[in-house]
C-alpha cells in the first residue's frame, strides 16, 4: 500500500513550468504558454491563488472568477446550460417511452388477442412490455463503447436520437403483438446507447461543484418524461384507438433532440482521451468562463490522464470489460455501481413505473380514475425530484440514498397492508385512497434519493479510459433487471398477491440499504480525476469503517443524544493511509469544498 495525492503536488516551480513548457508544445497548446503555467499553479494548489507570486500572479479579475466559482457555483456559461438541457430532452424521451405503454396496457392486449388471461397471453404482454429494457441490456449498452470511441458523445446521442423516434412512430401502426415487440426492442437499443452516454456526457462537462445536480437532471428529466407520458395518455384516453396515440407519442421529444446535440460542444475530455487538446481547449473554454479555469482543469486532468495511461495501457474492449472485475480501482467503482443500480431495481419503482395503471385498477379504482391516479403519481415523482438539485451536492448522494430507502421500507409495506382492507362500501373508498397515498409516499421518497443517484453515480466513478465500459455494464445491469421485473410483476401479483408483492419490495428495500451502506462511498465535490482517491480506499477498510466507526457515532450521536461526548465530536473520515494502516482523521461538517477536496488527494492507493 502506498499513499496517493495530487500527481502536481510538491512539484519545484521551475520544473513545474518545464513540464507546461513541454505539454504545451506537445500537445498544440502553444499559444496558451502563458496562462498554462498559471493554471498549473492552481492545479497545483488552488487555496494559495491569491499567494501566486511574480509573472504569473493572477490579477483581480482572475481573482473574482475564482472567487465567484466557489461562492455562486451556479453561474455557468450559457453553453452548459444548453448542454445539460440537451442531455434533459434526451432523458425526457426515455421517460415517455417508458410510460407510454402503461396506459396502453389496458388496450392494446385486446386488439393483438393477448387479453384472455392465459399463461401465454401474459408471458407476451410481459415481453412486450419490457422490450426496450431486452434491447437495451443485451444490445444497446454494450454498443456505447465501440459508437463512443468512432462518433464521440454528441454523435452517439445524435444516432440513439434516431432509434427514439422512427421505432416508436412505427407502433402506433403495428398490427400485431410480433410487429410491437420489433419496435420496442429497436427502441431498446437507442435507450440503452444513450443511457449509457448521456450521464456521461454531462458529468464529463459539469464543474464538479454541481456536477451532481446537472447530472441528476438525466433522472429527474426522465421523471418529467414519465409525468408528461401520463398527462398525455390522460389527455388521449376516450378518443378512438387511443393506445396508439399513447405508443406514438414519445416520438416527439426525439426530434428537438437531433438538431440541438450539435450546438453542444463536444466533451474535452473524449478530445483529450484521443490526444486532441487543441479541439478540447475549445470546447472547455464553452463550458467555462475564462481561459484560466480551462488551463487549470485542462492541465489537471492531462496529469491524471498519464497516470491512468501509465496503469492501464492501451487495452481493447473486451479487456476493459474484463478490466472492470479484476483492476482493484475499477473493481470497486463496478461493485459501487452496480449496487446503487441494481437497488434503483429492488426498490420497486419501475413495477409502478410499468404497471402504476394496473396496480391502481387492480386497487378497484375504475380505468378512468387509474389513469389519473398513474397521473398524480408520475407527477409526484417528477416534483419531488427536485431537492436534489440542492441536496444532491451537499448532502451527499450516499446519504440521500441512506435517508429514502427506509422511508421507501414502510411506505411501500404500508401500500401493501391497505390492500387487505375491505372493498365494500365507504371502507373501499378509504382503502383505495390509502393505497393512492402510500404510493405517492413510495414515489416522494425515491425521487430526490434512489431516482437521481444511480445514473449520476456511475457515470463519475470509473477512470476515464473505463468509463463507457463501466457505464455500459452499470446500465445494463439496471435495465436489464427492469426487463426482468416487467415480465415476472404480472405473476408475481398473481401468485402472492398485491400485500405479498409490496411486502417483498419492502423487504428488498431493507437489503438495499444495507448494500450501499457497505459497498458505496461518497462522491460529492470531488472531481472525476479525485475520484481515483475515494476508490483507492479497499472494500475491506471501507467496510470496517463503516461498522466500526460511522454505526456507531451515528447510533451514540442520534439515538443516544448526544451521550459520551459524540454530539460534539465531528464524524471521523477515512481520508488517508501512513505506516501504521488507515487513519481516521476529524473532519468538521462545516469544512469548506476545498478541505475536502485538499484532504481527498491523500486517499491511499491498494
Amino acid at each position: 500500500m502506498s499513499e496517493i495525492r495530487n500527481p502536481l503536488e510538491g512539484i519545484p516551480k521551475a520544473r513545474l513550468f518545464r513540464d507546461v513548457k513541454a505539454f504545451a508544445e506537445k500537445r498544440g497548446l502553444g499559444d496558451h504558454l502563458a496562462v498554462l503555467k498559471k493554471g498549473a499553479l492552481l492545479a497545483q494548489n488552488e487555496i494559495a491563488a491569491d499567494e501566486i507570486a511574480g509573472d504569473e500572479k493572477l490579477s483581480d479579475d482572475e481573482l473574482t472568477i475564482l472567487d465567484t466559482e466557489v461562492k455562486h457555483k451556479w453561474r455557468m456559461p450559457f453553453r452548459l446550460f444548453l448542454t445539460i438541457a440537451t442531455c434533459s430532452i434526451g432523458a425526457a424521451v426515455q421517460g415517455w417511452d417508458q410510460t407510454g405503454s402503461n396506459g396502453a396496457n389496458l388496450f392494446f392486449p385486446g386488439y393483438y388477442g393477448i387479453a384472455d388471461g392465459s399463461t401465454r397471453s401474459r408471458i407476451i404482454l410481459g415481453v412486450v412490455n419490457a422490450g426496450p429494457y431486452i434491447g437495451s441490456a443485451c444490445i444497446g449498452c454494450w454498443l456505447s463503447d465501440p459508437i463512443n470511441s468512432i462518433l464521440g458523445r454528441r454523435g452517439v446521442i445524435f444516432v440513439s436520437a434516431h432509434f427514439c423516434l422512427w421505432p416508436v412512430l412505427a407502433s402506433a401502426f403495428c398490427e400485431t403483438w410480433a410487429q410491437h415487440l420489433a419496435c420496442r426492442l429497436l427502441m431498446g437499443i437507442g435507450m440503452g446507447v444513450k443511457a449509457s452516454t448521456v450521464p456521461i456526457y454531462a458529468a464529463e462537462n459539469s464543474p464538479a461543484a454541481i456536477r451532481g445536480a446537472l447530472v441528476m437532471s438525466w433522472q429527474m428529466w426522465t421523471a418529467f418524461g414519465i409525468a408528461l407520458g401520463t398527462g398525455f395518455n390522460l389527455a388521449v384516453f376516450r378518443i378512438e384507438h387511443n393506445w396508439r396515440w399513447m405508443l406514438g407519442a414519445p416520438c416527439l421529444p426525439a426530434i428537438p433532440l437531433l438538431f440541438l446535440i450539435y450546438l453542444c460542444p463536444e466533451s474535452p475530455r473524449w478530445f483529450m482521451k484521443k490526444d486532441r487538446y487543441p479541439e478540447a481547449w475549445k470546447s472547455m473554454r464553452l463550458l467555462r468562463h475564462s481561459d484560466l479555469q480551462v488551463a487549470r482543469d485542462i492541465y489537471y486532468i492531462s496529469a491524471q490522464l498519464e497516470i491512468e495511461k501509465q496503469l492501464a495501457g492501451k487495452t481493447t474492449y473486451p479487456q476493459r470489460f474484463q478490466q472492470l472485475f479484476v483492476v482493484p480501482r475499477v473493481r470497486r467503482a463496478t461493485l459501487a455501481a452496480f449496487t446503487v443500480m441494481i437497488a434503483q431495481q429492488m426498490c420497486g419503482i419501475n413495477i409502478i413505473a410499468f404497471y402504476s395503471t394496473s396496480i391502481f385498477q387492480e386497487a378497484g379504482l375504475s380505468s378512468f380514475l387509474a389513469m389519473v391516479g398513474s397521473f398524480g403519481w408520475g407527477m409526484v415523482n417528477w416534483l419531488f425530484a427536485f431537492p436534489a438539485f440542492w441536496t444532491i451536492d451537499t448532502f451527499g448522494r450516499r446519504n440521500l440514498l441512506l435517508f429514502t430507502f427506509p422511508q421507501m421500507f414502510w411506505t411501500l409495506l404500508g401500500a401493501g397492508l391497505c390492500t387487505l382492507i375491505s372493498r365494500d362500501g365507504s371502507i373501499g373508498d378509504i382503502r383505495n385512497g390509502l393505497i393512492c397515498l402510500f404510493v405517492f409516499l413510495f414515489g416522494a421518497f425515491y425521487a430526490p434519493g434512489e431516482g437521481p443517484v444511480p445514473f449520476a453515480y456511475s457515470a463519475e466513478v470509473f477512470p476515464l479510459s473505463h468509463r463507457e465500459a463501466g457505464m455500459a455494464f452499470s446500465v445494463s445491469t439496471c435495465l436489464g433487471w427492469a426487463g426482468v421485473l416487467g415480465i415476472t410483476f404480472p405473476f408475481l401479483l398473481e401468485r402472492a398477491g398485491a400485500i405479498g408483492a409490496f411486502g417483498m419490495y419492502a423487504g428488498l428495500n431493507l437489503l438495499a440499504f444495507v448494500m450501499i451502506f457497505l459497498w458505496v462511498p461518497e462522491t460529492k465535490q470531488l472531481s472525476l480525476e479525485e475520484l481515483d482517491g475515494v476508490f483507492n480506499v479497499p472494500t475491506r477498510f471501507f467496510m470496517k469503517y463503516q461498522c466500526g466507526t460511522i454505526a456507531p457515532w451515528f447510533v451514540k450521536r442520534y439515538f443516544l443524544f448526544g451521550w459520551m461526548g459524540s454530539k460534539q465530536d465531528a464524524c471521523p473520515t477515512l481520508v488517508k493511509e501512513d505506516d501504521e494502516g488507515i487513519c481516521m482523521i476529524p473532519m468538521s461538517e462545516s469544512s469548506t469544498p476545498i478541505l475536502r477536496r485538499a484532504a481527498a488527494h491523500r486517499v491511499s492507493r491498494a
